[in-house]
């Protein structure tokens, strides 16, 4: 039996060397690939991270992937993302340990090096493909099948390196002439990678210090700050080794390019905005947006594929449409993905988030296949100068930081307003973070309720000012924002600057908008008509540069340092003047000196002569028509506004806690489908304003979502009357919200223990008390009989006084009703 098994060994052998499971004369071994992407310790990198990764396993990419993560030791402890990718840690360059040179560009090249000094992995690798983190995988990227050998690495085309052809590869290279225009996608083999790496570095390093050759028409770096010297570094460092790239412009494509026809890219590399019809991308919109660990948050969902298909009868632009959808749905498909491994709630159903998880999708994102037209190498030199000037957008330097601030106090009135606010905050993609400036009292603060509503900066409260006694709420925003200054620390080099009754729905941005520094943005209120008067010359040394702006601000942080505490005193100023309080000179129909705080900021930047640029295309009043083509960012629901017979008004809702009272809302708006279709402008009007209360709604619906609220429609009895009214109400479009004033004062006297409070007066208006009462009434009316009956001379005498009694209870109960009513009355007065 061993004899035969020895033979059995044998032969397989022989097969194994000869036969066909050998390799055969000429094949190569199997071949390992590994992929790699660079990122820091930031959310910006988080979300690219995650599309990435759902766009590796989907596309079916062979071989492992590895995260590069630099991070500082302070960065690494405040890290919550280690569990998005596998990922191998590397020193943070960012800040150079040498010269102190602020370039986390740098990192790409560091991390590789690192990687292959340090990683047992790397001992294990044939073939590595190099990506960036902004990048969807639509296809495997096999390095031999794309034509990468040995020596000669495959990459994607970068025409605006045009340093390659100038005195900078003369400086940094001592073979010019090798120097290839080559960036995005890099497929080579390891030996290569090893030999590169060091040198990819010290390039880098070599072109980052070389300030003299910064300029654009040397670089081909727009802002000539020295931006793309990694992709000098990295071809000058090919250069150096004598590598000669295999260049492809096919294999790679950004969302908002149109591709060649027969091509079919692998790769999406979303480094610039792109678009379809009214909706758009920027990742730069996104620099410090935390959406991977938002439940429920992707980013603003596309058109659908069957509207592009309406909207673009060229069969390529159509599919260049349709990539784009593909991009931001499959980032936004990984977005849902993470959110369920994060251990978020299953999202509630809607149309968007169905079709992400349908057939349809699924066929459109298969994994695609290499073409003989997407294998064809080309010259780059044949890449027409506009596509050029496209790309050369690409590497740019970020945009600068953004923050944004609003002022509230603390009451339920600002409370609701917070949570629309935060609420379309996110859905807007507005950069960077937002603030709430909370300015309370010490007493107010011990009761209040509203802490966990949105980030936030408290401050004290100047609604009583602590000097002249004077009662003006407004003075708080300035205040705020001056406190904010004098003690928060931002990196910011913008302030956007709104109002808590403000929904947002899309970004505000200074480069779209054309702030700069000295030249802040704002929105017409050409009601301040004391800029053009007596007030303007009695209040600043230069009326002539007072501007009527105001709701929305953008304005660069070292110009708000400046401006902060004249908009303060200025505020104090005007409202002081009373004298000059009339409707004729400041534009107040109240003449009672409430808009000081709008001519507080006019007069204060006039002194400092800040000129703003004023747009009618940022904020529009709902109510308002809307000028066609506009895409307005900001709805302002100052004014109440009407649809049919439906209406809002925000001061009615001044006292109303539907914040802190599960699933209280507003009433429904109309459904569009009812409205006049005849009258465009009324409908286009119409649809707005129902988009804002929606919006309002929706946010309040996640709220109390989000604290917990137990489902609507398993209420305990206790509650039935209230939620009974609730519906009812709602039903009609229009809640009395006079009548839950009464309740939520009257809620103030008793215990917070109460878990469902209910939102109505329940008095008069609940069933429950009719049959009490006449429960009551039948009682005492068999009593009388029973004494009727019963009773002697004597018992007649009791009976009378015992009536007399029973008069005063009666009426005494009756005013008790009655002096409630009147307190419930009284209560409207404010509103």
């Amino acid at each position: 039996m061993a004899g035969f098994l020895v033979l059995v060994a044998v032969g397989l052998m022989g097969l194994c060397m000869n036969g066909s499971w050998g390799v055969e004369a000429g094949q190569e071994a199997p071949r390992r690939i590994h992929t790699l992407f660079s990122v820091e310790c930031q959310d910006y990198f988080d979300w690219q991270t995650v599309g990435l990764m759902h766009s590796y396993k989907k596309a079916g990419q062979p071989g492992p992937i590895t995260r590069l993560l630099s991070c500082t030791d302070d960065e690494k402890k405040k890290y919550k993302g280690m569990h998005l990718a596998p990922t191998f840690e590397v020193p943070s360059m960012s800040r150079h340990p040498k010269t102190g040179d602020w370039y986390p560009a740098i990192n790409k090249p560091a991390g590789v090096v690192h990687w292959l000094k340090h990683s047992k992995e790397a001992e294990n690798v044939d073939w590595v493909v190099i990506l960036d983190a902004d990048m969807i995988i639509r296809g495997p990227i096999v390095p031999w099948e794309l034509g990468a050998e040995k020596g000669k690495p495959v990459a994607a085309y970068y025409g605006y390196l045009v340093g390659c052809d100038n005195i900078l590869s003369q400086l940094h290279t001592k073979h010019p002439d090798l120097c290839d225009k080559v960036g995005g996608l890099l497929a080579m083999h390891m030996d290569d990678l090893r030999a590169l790496a060091p040198m990819w570095l010290s390039k880098t390093e070599e072109v980052r210090e070389d300030r003299a050759h910064w300029t654009t028409n040397i670089t081909g770096d727009i802002y000539g700050k020295g931006w793309i010297s990694e992709m000098y570094g990295y071809s000058f460092g090919a250069a150096e080794v004598g590598l000669q790239h295999k260049i492809n412009d096919n294999l790679m494509i950004y969302p908002g390019y149109t591709p060649r026809e027969g091509v079919v890219p692998i790769l999406f590399h979303y480094g610039l905005p792109f678009s379809v019809g009214n909706w758009s991308f920027s990742k730069l919109d996104h620099h410090e947006d935390g959406i991977v660990y938002d439940c429920g948050r992707l980013f603003p969902e596309p058109p659908y594929p069957k509207e592009v298909k309406l909207m673009e009868s060229d069969p390529n632009k159509r599919r260049a449409l349709l990539m784009n959808l593909e991009c931001i749905n499959t980032l936004n498909e990984g977005l849902l993905l993470q959110h369920a491994a994060n251990g978020c709630p299953k999202p509630k159903w809607s149309k968007y988030l169905s079709f992400l998880k349908s057939k349809t999708f699924a066929e459109l994102t298969r994994p695609k296949q290499l073409t003989p037209a997407t294998l064809q190498f080309e010259k780059a030199v044949h890449v027409v100068q506009a596509v050029q000037q496209q790309v050369v957008d690409e590497p740019t330097k970020p945009h600068p930081k953004i923050h944004t601030l609003f002022s509230t106090e603390c009451t339920p009135y600002f409370d609701w307003q917070t949570v629309g606010l935060v609420h379309s905050f996110h859905l807007s993609g507005q950069p960077g973070n937002i603030t709430r400036l909370l300015s309370c009292t010490d007493e107010d603060l011990k009761q209040y309720t509203g802490h966990d509503l949105a980030p936030t900066h408290y401050v004290p409260s100047m609604s009583r000012h602590p000097l002249t006694g004077d009662w003006y709420p407004a003075i708080n925003k300035p205040a705020a924002v001056l406190h904010w200054l004098n003690h928060a620390n931002t990196d910011a080099e913008y302030i956007v600057i709104l109002d808590a009754d403000m929904i947002l729905r899309g970004p505000i941005t200074p480069w779209e908008f054309k702030a700069a520094r000295g030249r802040p943005v704002s929105t017409p209120y050409d009601y301040l008509i004391g800029c053009d008067n007596e007030l303007a010359n009695l209040h600043t040394r230069h009326p002539e540069a007072c501007d009527k702006v105001g709701g929305v601000i953008i304005m660069h942080i070292d110009d708000l340092r400046k401006f902060a505490l004249l908009w303060l005193h200025k505020t104090e100023e005007v409202r002081a003047d009373t004298a000059h309080y009339a409707t004729n000179i400041t534009g107040d129909i109240y003449e009672s000196g409430w808009i000081s705080e709008m001519y507080g900021y006019s007069f204060g930047a006039a002194e400092l002569k800040l000129r703003h640029q004023i747009s009618s295309e940022i904020l529009i009043y709902p109510g308002y028509a809307p000028q066609p083509g506009i895409r307005y960012r900001v709805f302002h629901y100052g004014l109440e506004y009407k649809v049919g017979n439906w209406s809002f008004d925000k001061a009615n809702w001044r006292n109303v806690d539907v914040v802190n009272k599960c699933w209280g809302q507003f009433p429904d708006p109309p459904d569009p489908s009812t409205l006049d279709q005849t009258d465009k402008n009324k409908l286009q009007t119409d649809l707005l304003s129902i988009e804002c209360i929606k919006t309002l709604n929706e946010a309040l619906r996640l709220h109390h979502e989000r604290r917990n609220c137990p489902d609507p429609n398993s209420l305990s009895n206790s509650n039935s009357d209230a939620a009974e009214e609730i519906v009812v109400s709602r039903k009609f479009g229009k809640l009395d919200a006079s009548r839950v004033v009464g309740s939520n004062r009257a809620e103030m006297n008793h215990s917070q223990e109460i878990s469902e409070p209910t939102l109505t007066d329940g008095l008069f208006s609940s069933v429950r008390f009719w049959v009490v009462a006449l429960w009551a009434f039948c009682g005492l009316g068999f009593l009388t009989v029973a004494s009727v009956l019963f009773s002697g001379r004597r018992g007649k005498g009791k009976r009378g006084k015992s009536y007399r009694i029973k008069r005063r209870n009666s009426g005494s109960g009756f005013m008790d009703i009655n002096g409630r009513d009147r307190h419930l009355r009284g209560g409207e007065v404010p509103l």
